[in-house]
């Protein structure tokens, strides 16, 4: 079988880009073509190698990934995976990452010098392997807002003392790799008064959803927030699950409440966007829109199925143009039960316009 996906690792240790290589190798797929050992000798090398895929780590001397990311994106783009660490700071340079163009990212076990990288080899090889399927448009459509200029914001939230308790509409989104930049784009064209609470799953290891939740809570005109297990859900607020939980809704008197819990991954997510819909299914006298974006798999396809069972479901399906990977949005649309399929900067407009409904 033919090597046929060349991959570069970037990374400031001998030993890290040794293993990563070594595990990469392994694969009958991938051929690791060269190593660098910063930014700066990695923008020389992907312009003289031309590599499908780049693994690049973060924090390097002389120019950093982030540094380097930019350089990459703008003069010679490339389908990159990013190694980070699970520190605060780390999840938002990967946020950073992410909205500069990186498909994808995988946390080190345990800081820059992760002696235990073999705990993650399997999803780097599936990263890599993905990354070398990601769409080039998708990656370099940017986003309606340059997220690193922006100031915090300063106008008010909504006010949800005032929030609708009686909820008759429900917005639920499941999305996966590419998900981060898709989000920021939906959200961020919301208006602050949109009538219905909004459910989230983004597939993400644990540490990583409450930086997702507090960036994208910073740049839109709603509230966003890391979803905690026993809150009531209000209008104008998007929950995101945590990572490494599952997500559902249940009603109570007349108001809806969020569970979280830490069954068994469904289909190898732990949140699944599956499980959200089901449980979403279950609910009574609610207009449902559900969406799927971007993301590698079907995961969503069998919640979609139960929610267009229960009825008052309106389903949308991100544009095989707009998305990173065209796995999710492919296997729901399959199902011929999508309402409409739609370029991702229209997503937020059509959820919209069933708000009047």
């Amino acid at each position: 079988m033919a090597k046929d996906i060349r991959v570069l690792i970037v990374d400031d240790s001998a030993f890290m880009r040794k293993l990563i290589s070594d595990f990469l190798n392994e694969h009958p797929n991938i051929n690791v073509i060269g190593t660098a050992r910063n930014g700066k000798e990695a923008i020389l090398k992907i312009k003289e190698m031309q590599p499908d895929v780049v693994t690049l780590d973060v924090e390097m001397p002389e120019m950093n990934g982030l540094e380097a990311l930019q350089v990459i994106m703008k003069e010679i783009p490339t389908r990159v995976v990013m190694l980070s660490s699970t520190t605060q700071e780390g999840a938002e340079n990967t946020f950073l990452a992410i909205s500069y163009g990186a498909v994808d990212f995988i946390a080190k076990p345990s800081g820059p010098l992760s002696l235990d990288l073999d705990k993650v080899k399997d999803e780097i090889i599936q990263k890599v392997l993905m990354a070398s399927k990601a769409n080039m448009k998708g990656l370099l459509n940017k986003t309606n807002q340059d997220s690193s200029l922006l100031p915090k914001k300063d106008f008010p939230k909504f006010n949800r003392t005032t929030a609708n308790i009686h909820q008759n509409k429900l917005i639920c989104i499941g999305t996966s790799t590419g998900g981060p930049r898709a989000l920021q784009q939906v959200l961020t064209n919301f208006p602050k008064t949109v009538n219905a609470p909004i459910l989230i799953v983004q597939h993400m290891p644990a540490g990583f959803t409450k930086s997702l939740a507090n960036r994208l809570d910073s740049l839109c005109h709603i509230h966003v927030k890391e979803a905690e297990n026993g809150e009531i859900v209000q209008n104008g607020t998007a929950y995101i699950a945590p990572g490494g939980y599952h997500m559902k809704v249940r009603k109570g008197g007349n108001h809806f409440y969020i569970y979280l819990d830490q069954t068994e991954p469904i289909g190898g997510h732990r949140p699944s966007v599956d499980l959200m819909f089901l449980s979403v299914s279950e609910l009574k006298n609610v207009l449902k829109i559900a969406v799927l974006m971007t993301g590698m798999g079907s995961d969503g396809t069998k919640g979609l199925k139960a929610l267009k069972s229960s009825g008052s479901t309106i389903a949308i399906a991100e544009s095989e143009e707009s998305s990173v990977v065209f796995g999710m949005p492919k296997s729901a649309i399959a199902t011929n039960l999508v309402d409409e399929i739609v370029h991702l900067e229209k997503i937020a407009p059509t959820i919209m316009k069933y708000m009047d409904v």
